[in-house]
């Protein structure tokens, strides 16, 4: 992917033997409405009780979910969502990269929905592209670990792809007797796990000169990953859920903070029988958790698709005037009274920082805990800015790693009116969740 500091050198730096070996994982193809509207009908999501397997043969692990198959939508001002809680807790419904959904800003605009209790509301669907929607934010010490769901929101506009495919990868802590934790409870004596798809073993199989695009999104609890593709050249076209100038990812490696999405074209060239691993690194090891396999069916066509355009502009401005903007520094980890814990936040009299609606804001984030911290921004996408404050990387974000004693500087334009909320976690299962909030106006 691109460029994170010392964070993603130290992920990537694996030792080649802990590369190479292989198992299999395949992604469910998906297929999206094309053509935008002006408010659909009611789509049910419901939270309740499911359980997963995570070793073939090992017992059903107990979580909280969403029921029934992830969201699939194309672009339109308001979707209409019927929300039913059936967990034996408060719920707060997290949008992640849903830009400008006032009305469902959990716990400043929502409060969080009773169990046994139901509601319906709108959100905007302003943007395409790669999006998700957790029980995540009051999930801290709770009696189960919940999954996450993948919201895909498709283009107006046709895209040059054979197969669009879902890579959302979660992780788990594993007590001896086969029960689940979830984070914020000490993970002492439980080992890791990792599912891709909520499967532990799949194979993507594809043809000759097929170009596949793979929806990648970090649904772990607290961890950075590096997913490499082993022999393949991975087109990074988006990250966060917006379209991205394209760009080769660097060996073939992406690099994702919990709640992170990139959107990959690859193109199948090697040759029939050819076996490609992607593995995933934690931090601490590397592990292969799917398999590419080249299928010995005709190719897709006689030569691969020629190079891929960007995809379509979500409208975001091309340029931010950095001149004036306002500017606001932010601390993340260390001792400070700042941030509130998610599971008691209340909204404090005073935001973060207010901006005028259409100004520039600046934000320097400064990590002073010792371990990495991730940093998340609700209502609007930012821009990575360059060391010297004079331009910006290649692509929008909602979603930053900041590792310790570093300080990174993002910019956005604040587009839209209400409040919004800040997240910080530190990447350790145990940390909490912590919650400010900012004001556009």
């Amino acid at each position: 992917m691109v460029r994170m500091g010392r964070m993603s050198n130290r992920i990537l730096s694996t030792n080649r033997r802990e590369l190479m070996a292989g198992l299999g994982a395949a992604a469910i193809a998906i297929g999206l409405p094309a053509t935008p509207g002006r408010g659909l009908a009611a789509r049910l999501l419901q939270a309740k009780a499911d359980h997963i397997t995570l070793r073939p043969g090992g017992p059903e692990i107990a979580v909280w979910a969403f029921g029934g198959p992830y969201l699939k939508f194309g672009r339109s001002d308001k979707q209409e969502i019927m929300f039913v809680n059936d967990l034996p807790v408060p719920v707060a419904l997290n949008w992640r990269g849903i830009g400008g959904a006032k009305a469902a800003e959990p716990l400043l605009a929502r409060a969080a929905v009773a169990p046994g209790s139901k509601e319906n509301f709108e959100i905007p669907l302003l943007y395409a592209g790669t999006f998700m929607c957790d029980l995540r934010l009051l999930g801290d010490g709770a009696e189960q670990p919940s999954r996450p769901m993948p919201l895909v929101v498709g283009e107006s506009e046709p895209v040059a792809v054979d197969r669009d495919e879902m890579f959302l990868v979660e992780d788990w802590r594993v007590r001896r007797d086969g029960t689940a934790i979830a984070p914020g409870n000490d993970p002492r004596d439980t080992q890791p796990a990792y599912t891709v798809n909520g499967l532990n073993s799949l194979d993507i199989t594809a043809r000759v000169n097929e170009r596949l695009r793979l929806r990648f999104i970090n649904g772990c609890q607290r961890a950075v990953i590096a997913l490499k593709l082993e022999g393949l050249d991975v087109r990074v076209m988006a990250l966060d859920g917006q379209p991205a100038e394209p760009f080769s990812a660097r060996n073939s490696a992406l690099v994702l903070a919990p709640g992170g999405r990139a959107d990959a074209f690859i193109d199948i060239t090697a040759p029939p029988g050819t076996t490609s691993s992607i593995l995933l690194h934690d931090g601490k090891e590397a592990r292969p958790i799917a398999r590419l396999m080249v299928s010995n069916d005709p190719p897709v066509r006689n030569a691969v698709l020629s190079s891929a355009p960007p995809l379509p502009s979500n409208g975001l401005p091309a340029r931010l005037e950095l001149k004036g903007a306002l500017r606001f520094d932010l601390t993340l980890g260390g001792l400070q009274t700042d941030w509130i814990a998610a599971t008691k936040f209340a909204a404090t009299p005073l935001p973060a920082f207010r901006a005028k609606v259409g100004r520039t804001v600046v934000l320097a984030l400064t990590n002073r805990s010792e371990i990495a911290n991730v940093f998340h921004l609700h209502g609007h996408h930012f821009r990575l800015l360059d060391r010297l404050d004079d331009g910006w990387k290649p692509f929008w974000l909602d979603t930053l790693a900041i590792d310790p004693g570093q300080t990174q500087r993002i910019a956005f334009a604040a587009e839209f009116a209400g409040r919004w909320l800040i997240e910080s976690v530190a990447t350790d299962w145990a940390a909490p969740r912590l919650l400010r909030w900012y004001s556009a106006e």
